[in-house]
């Protein structure tokens, strides 16, 4: 592809040879013969220092965002700002042959993409999926690095989407992704937000920076459906230019649409979806949060032209999302679930939910993340403790950090309150311990992992799948 085709609707400082280009990249050690490379600076290293080399490696230009005094430099005002449009142009902009529904928040993102996905499935849409979990073009699955992936990798799966026929396509949008430019150039038909909580502080230094990183996905859509009860949700779209603004609502009468005479069962959630209509919506997901999840989805589905009945029909066959509210099997008297909650407010959602359907005791299993927000540590140990029968404290990813300091760190919030607790530093003999001393009809809550099949320890990342912990502790123990 020409350059020039590639630098389309960029701006340029300087002249260029307009060139041929194989393929582009913004990591060095990605960059071949004939690769556009955009020097991009980041926290630890930046691009411009081997943009030199990489002309020397066979690279056909750099995109830099001063000037270098180089051979083939491409002059941009924001080098990591154009990335987003200058992958676009490589693939076509496919993403311009697609109905783009981006979800933000702190918690719920993945479970309400897929139940989006699955209610628009159900009317007759071919969709993509992009998020946390998995990549999806429909039924085919994509491993997913990050909750949303590179401009590169992002664009790619766009043409893919498109090459199978694929109409919408539903993508988790992290605040990260956003403060990164990696959807720059994006237009989302529709824009949801679910809820802000404390979160990532350790990236964005502070809440306004958080907030302010998650608004940008508001002001590139044409439909925003927001949560009324939470108190930013109002706020994320004031003052912006979109066409329409659509709110739901579990705990205020102010909103479009709202859950009212909310049941718990084990087996899922049911309430009535008091809008323009009114039904009755029967969700097979258990939890509070499954409202919120449920109503999210079905309102985005409404906001999209999706008929009322449509909706309610295809969330009451809904499947469960892997690593949310996950239950393991163990065939014996006590209950193990898996759940993704690494936030203060995630945690306290799926405690709080599992005590409304618990019959005996719930034993939760958590720790924190190492190089990450150390202010929650404390505040999360406060919630397992207050909430919990039982905690049994223990690794997470600890990365670069000792363990012992990050427990350290949880168990100061832990003073003073009477919930009995036990610390196991390793997460598999944490798991053992709680299998052998389960009673039952406990329910076991093991907290933090979710989906991931690997622990990032100080010494290096390890296959690390608590299904398969738990199954293999089950078949030692008969």
């Amino acid at each position: 592809m020409k350059l020039s085709k590639i630098l389309n609707g960029i701006e340029v400082l300087n002249a260029y040879e307009d060139i041929e280009v194989l393929d582009v990249a913004q990591d060095s050690r990605l960059v071949k013969e004939g690769t556009l490379f955009v020097c991009v600076k980041g926290a630890a290293f930046d691009g411009h220092s081997v943009a030199a080399q990489m002309l020397e490696n066979g690279a056909a230009a750099v995109v830099v965002e001063r000037d270098l005094g180089l051979d083939r430099q491409i002059i941009v005002k924001d080098s990591r700002a154009v990335f987003s449009p200058i992958c676009a142009n490589f693939f076509g902009n496919p993403a311009d042959s697609l109905k783009l529904i981006g979800l933000t928040g702190t918690n719920g993102k993945t479970t309400t993409t897929f139940l989006i996905k699955q209610i628009l499935e159900n009317v007759g849409k071919k969709v993509g999926l992009i998020g946390t979990v998995q990549n999806m073009v429909g039924d085919e699955i994509y491993p997913a690095k990050y909750t949303t992936p590179d401009p590169y990798e992002l664009q790619k799966l766009f043409s893919l989407m498109v090459e199978a026929g694929c109409e919408y396509c539903v993508m988790e949008v992290s605040s990260q992704a956003l403060a990164q430019g990696r959807v720059n150039g994006l237009h989302f038909a529709l824009a949801a937000f679910t809820n802000l909580t404390q979160d990532h502080l350790d990236y964005h230094k502070t809440w306004e920076n958080y907030f302010a990183s998650k608004r940008i996905l508001f002001e590139n859509c044409d439909i925003a459906v927001t949560n009324a009860d939470d108190e930013n949700g109002l706020k994320i779209v004031e003052g912006l230019d979109i066409k329409k603004v659509v709110s739901y609502a579990v705990n205020i009468n102010e909103a479009d649409y709202t859950a009212k005479n909310v049941r718990f069962k084990p087996n899922g959630v049911e309430y009535e979806i008091v809008g323009d209509m009114i039904g009755r919506c029967s969700c097979p997901i258990p939890g509070r949060f499954s409202v919120y999840n449920s109503l999210c989805a079905s309102v985005c589905a409404f906001a999209l032209g999706v008929g009322f009945t449509d909706v309610l029909s295809a969330v009451s066959k809904s499947q469960g999302v892997k690593g949310r509210i996950e239950v393991v099997p163990t065939n014996r008297d006590f209950t193990i679930i898996i759940d993704y909650a690494h936030s203060p407010d995630g945690l306290e959602n799926i405690i709080s939910s599992l005590r409304e359907i618990a019959k005996g005791r719930v034993v939760t299993l958590f720790g924190c993340g190492g190089d990450r927000d150390k202010t929650k540590r404390p505040k999360m140990g406060k919630i397992a403790a207050e909430l919990s029968d039982y905690c049994i404290v223990t690794s997470d990813n600890p990365r670069s950090e000792n363990p012992t300091e990050i427990i350290n760190d949880i168990l100061a919030g832990m003073q003073g309150i009477k919930t009995p607790y036990k610390v196991v530093e390793q997460r598999r003999d944490a798991i053992e311990y709680a299998i052998k001393h389960a009673k039952e009809n406990d329910i076991i809550l093991l907290a933090g992992k979710g989906h991931e099949t690997y622990q990032i320890l100080p010494t290096g990342t390890i296959h690390f799948d608590e299904r398969e912990v738990v199954a293999d502790i089950l078949a030692e123990l008969k």
